[in-house]
């Protein structure tokens, strides 16, 4: 009698807890949608603050600290929007140098890519190759881009191909540096298993050490790109022949002292750097995004 009693307890209490389990079911998942809410607001919030705050500061110059015979200095923000934005000539014209200085800087960065990737699997194989090559790397970077701007005039012309060696010397140092430093951070315990299976210096490298150096790679893919577009503008502020690219409207605005259109197109220069930096970044986290949850899953 006690036994079938304590099953009829037992049963009761199962059905209880289940039922508390349904009936907090929405709230966990209310608590989870209000959480996200409050997650995507602390995200987007700060920086639209500060951009009303810096727009707010804009007005104020532009109309409180200068004046009317010396506003063409700062234009206003409406001003920008009207007649870099709205009018279709000028923002036509924006675009397509912007698209021209986009094809620049992707070229350079493919070509900084493959040159870094290459180099810094040889020197991650060879202490003696790394001495050898790293210094000349440092003083590459090292170097004032605007003292060989003359050189790589004469060397390769005014056109699309100096603006592209501009990109691939800026653009060039992160990824080695990067690379390098992921491809020698290896655990030496996971060298010492693969030395124990007889692995080859092609195996150690495709399964142990560029799959581990992930990260620091597109850490440094990021910077570069940032960087590529940079080289991409100032080649083509100083080598004029060729397609138009966004330097050389950004020169000749400036000549022209037209404020709005200068400015507008500095917005769009930034705006690309921002659009390549977020690609790579959603570009790492497809590559090893799931890879870094599972790894601090199981931690």
């Amino acid at each position: 009698m006690s036994i079938t009693q304590d099953n009829e307890q037992q049963q009761i209490s199962t059905v209880d807890d289940g039922a508390d389990t349904d009936s907090g079911a929405p709230v966990l998942g209310g608590k989870k949608r209000r959480r996200t809410a409050a997650d995507i607001a602390r995200q987007f919030l700060p920086p639209l603050f500060l951009g009303a705050l810096i727009v707010g500061a804009w007005y104020y110059v532009s109309y409180g600290l200068l004046t009317e015979e010396r506003r063409f200095l700062l234009r206003p923000p409406h001003e920008i929007l009207q007649v870099g934005f709205l009018d279709w000539d000028h923002f036509s014209e924006i675009l397509q140098a912007l698209w021209s200085s986009t094809r620049v800087a992707l070229i350079g960065l493919t070509i900084s890519i493959t040159i870094g990737f290459f180099l810094s699997t040889i020197m991650s194989q060879t202490k003696i190759v790394e001495r050898a090559i790293f210094p000349y790397m440092v003083m590459l970077q090292a170097i004032p881009i605007l003292a060989i701007v003359p050189l790589i005039g004469f060397w390769w012309g005014y056109g699309t191909t100096s603006r592209i060696a501009v990109c691939v010397i800026i653009s060039l140092f992160p990824i080695i540096v990067n690379t390098l430093f992921g491809l020698q951070s290896v655990e030496r315990g996971l060298h010492d298993l693969f030395t124990l299976h007889h692995a080859s210096r092609l195996t150690r490298l495709r399964k142990l050490m560029f799959p581990a150096a992930r990260p620091a790679i597109f850490a440094g893919l990021r910077i570069s790109a940032g960087l590529s577009v940079i080289g991409a503008i100032v080649g083509d502020y100083f080598f004029g022949q060729g397609a138009v690219g966004i330097g050389q409207l950004l020169k000749r605005y400036s000549s022209r002292l037209e404020g709005e259109e200068l400015l507008a197109a500095v917005i769009m220069s930034s705006a690309l750097g921002v659009v390549v930096f977020l690609f790579f970044g959603w570009l790492q986290n497809v590559a090893i995004g799931k890879w870094h949850e599972s790894s601090g899953a199981d931690s």
